[in-house]
């Protein structure tokens, strides 16, 4: 009790220093310490208990499982102001029930009332003021305690004009709006662990960006697409793509806040699928891994430009969503200085390596295969990139161009040659990643879990080293093969005898091209001939052998 009173008594004496009158700062000097004692007595629940909340990026990926874990998890909740956008011809009533009607959402939906509390907020990050009507405005302005704010655009290619766009000037329309709530008492933002990947070595800091947010803005917002784009690469300063660039940026506009809003930074790395909870292995989206996944267990990803050696710094959805919980908590009873940072990753904790995953997910991916595969699944990882481009050139560009050509002739529809373009033109997005051995410290992450209480530990587990991997790439494989393939579990024994066949077809199909090269260049050497003919049939014996064994 003695520490927390020195804490409180510094942290309002401002020894000279005139601090903006913000309205967080006004509600905090109303009720300086019987708050925080009050507060600090609350477990997470409990805090946001009666409070609201406004999300941003509520029907992403994250922000799916944040919704969700909310209202199961912190049932008291008085309301969850979700903003959605029209898309497609749907109001944004329409979308919220395509977000509840998810299989996640099952258990709350079992609770009766739960799914009222979430409101839609009809809006555009994209537009000045969120896109949102003056009504909505004054409203969350009265109502909002906690901000999280984790709409962004994850596309790596995008045009930096749409990128500024959605990651920066969203950003700064959010802080705008915050700056006016009279019951603010967090705001988190949802950064990436690679915002800075211009360094190997990343501390839970906010590093300077070459030029201020203020001029990409104004570029992004006079300019035309053309002359960005022209522009883009010497803006991106040593970052392989503008969503790392923006990021950054949005970081710059954030910490242009030190000091007067309540904001803490989250940088995930790279979130796959759960690991526990809403339900093991659910994932909606193909992004990193996930895709790489779906490509090799199809067969037409086979090979991929990556350093088996370097670390895979993998975080569960649901991880990462239980530490932007426990923050926004920790921000609002706690009420820290600065605007601290906290990496969620895994590298320095429980290190994955790609090696790893390629080991694990063959394993699994034999196990659990999928149904449908265009060939048998055999790819691997190259850590150089000639043998790469080798790989690629031979076993998924000629087999496209191949397949194409019959269904012409059978007068279907070619599709593999696109296919393989999409596939090429993701991956080689990730390969900036996926050489590179990228290190970041998580100290506040780690530092945080150990002062939770016990009872929050247990509801929102963020304790990274507690991951048994291999498990966990069982899980993600099962889930890849449920939630993105649509495949029903029951189909796994009748794949597994699919895939042994494709196996069979794989190895006759090579060696048949083995020997009629071998042929080619040996045909007036009679005994080597021999010696050919024998080798396979060796070959096919050890295939029935395999197949007896399976």
């Amino acid at each position: 009790m003695f520490k927390l009173a020195v804490v409180l008594l510094s942290r309002f004496i401002c020894e000279g220093e005139e601090r903006p009158r913000s309205s967080y700062w006004r509600l905090v000097r109303l009720h300086p310490s019987s708050s925080k004692v009050m507060e600090s007595l609350k477990n997470i629940p409990e805090f946001f208990a009666g409070r609201s909340v406004l999300i941003t990026g509520g029907t992403g990926f994250m922000g799916k499982v944040l919704v969700e874990k909310l209202l199961r998890s912190c049932s008291d909740i008085e309301t969850i102001y979700l903003l959605i956008r029209p898309k497609k011809g749907q109001e944004v009533q329409e979308r919220l029930q395509d977000l509840i009607s998810l299989t996640i959402f099952d258990e709350v939906r079992r609770r009766n009332g739960l799914l009222g509390k979430i409101i839609p907020i009809q809006g555009d990050i994209t537009q000045p003021k969120l896109g949102l009507s003056l009504d909505d405005q004054n409203l969350l302005r009265s109502k909002v305690s906690v901000i999280f704010h984790a709409a962004a655009t994850v596309k790596f290619d995008e045009a930096l004009k749409k990128s500024v766009a959605i990651n920066m000037s969203a950003t700064k329309s959010i802080i705008d709006l915050a700056l006016n709530m009279s019951k603010l008492e967090a705001l988190i933002h949802v950064s990436t662990a690679y915002c800075n990947c211009n360094r190997l070595e990343n501390e839970e800091q906010i590093y300077p960006v070459n030029y201020a947010p203020e001029q990409v803005l104004t570029a992004a917002q006079t300019l035309d697409s053309e002359l960005l784009d022209v522009l883009t690469p010497k803006l991106l300063d040593g970052r392989p793509n503008t969503y790392t660039l923006t990021k950054a940026l949005a970081e710059q506009i954030v910490n242009e806040q030190n000091g007067i809003l309540p904001i803490a930074i989250i940088r995930p790395s790279i979130v796959t699928a759960a690991w526990k909870e809403p339900i093991p292995g659910w994932v909606d989206n193909m992004n990193g891994p996930t895709g790489i996944f779906v490509g090799a267990c199809k067969g037409i990803l086979r090979s991929l430009y990556c350093d088996s050696d370097c670390i895979a710094d993998l975080v569960p959805v649901d991880a990462a969503i239980n530490l932007c919980i426990a923050v926004a908590w920790h921000t609002a009873v706690y009420r820290p200085h600065n605007i601290p940072v906290y990496n969620c990753t895994t590298g320095t904790c429980n290190p994955i390596y790609w090696g790893d995953i390629e080991k694990w997910f063959h394993y699994y991916l034999y196990a659990y295969p999928s149904a449908d595969v265009f060939w048998y699944p055999d790819g691997s990882f190259k850590k150089h990139q000639l043998m790469h481009k080798l790989a690629v050139t031979l076993f998924q560009r000629c087999p496209a161009y191949l397949f194409d050509f019959f269904s012409i002739i059978c007068g279907r529809e070619p599709m593999m040659v696109r296919i393989q373009d999409k596939i090429l033109k993701a991956t080689s997005t990730l390969e900036f990643f996926t050489v590179r051995n990228f290190r970041f410290k998580n100290d506040n992450m780690m530092t945080l879990w150990k002062s939770m209480l016990k009872e929050d530990k247990n509801i929102f587990n963020f304790e990274l080293t507690s991951i048994n991997w291999a498990s966990y790439i069982e899980i993600y494989v099962l889930g890849i093969r449920k939630y993105i393939l649509k495949e029903d579990p029951k189909t796994i024994p009748i794949a597994r005898q699919k895939i042994m066949r494709m196996y069979i077809l794989h190895m006759v199909s090579q060696a048949t091209v083995v020997a009629i090269f071998c042929w080619l260049l040996l045909k007036r050497s009679t005994s080597t001939r021999k010696k050919l003919i024998e080798t396979v049939n060796i070959c096919f014996s050890l295939m029935k052998k395999f197949k007896k064994l399976t």
